[in-house]
């Protein structure tokens, strides 16, 4: 647990005694639904990942429970990690798009002749 002045971790892992590595829940701190459903769609897209799903323990709380399992003896770090990477690429993405979006719009603007 973390002390005052310590920061907390912004993931942890826990795992059932003698449960194996493809089947762990992750504990997302600060982090709501809208991390939760986003990084659920992009894990499931994994054909490796046979469930996933996350459960915020209390409304007044901002964590979440994150419970990946596997197929295969493939370790649930695995398409964690692949999944956030994805979703990382993905809003990236929509930040180009916009930004060229307004930088074509501002051009266009300024453009057209003054009423």
């Amino acid at each position: 647990m973390a002390g005052e002045g310590e920061k907390k971790p912004a993931i942890e892992m826990v795992q059932a005694d003698g449960a194996d590595e493809g089947c762990v829940t992750f504990v997302l701190h600060d982090e709501d639904h809208t991390l939760g459903n986003s990084l659920r769609y992009m894990i499931m897209k994994n054909v490796d990942v046979e469930f996933c799903g996350y459960t915020i323990t209390h409304p007044s709380e901002s964590k979440i429970n994150f419970r990946i399992q596997t197929r295969g003896g493939i370790p649930a770090t695995e398409p964690l990690r692949r999944g956030l990477s994805e979703l990382s690429d993905v809003c990236q993405h929509v930040l180009n798009t916009f930004q060229v979006s307004i930088v074509n719009e501002f051009k266009e603007r300024q453009e057209q002749p003054m009423e």
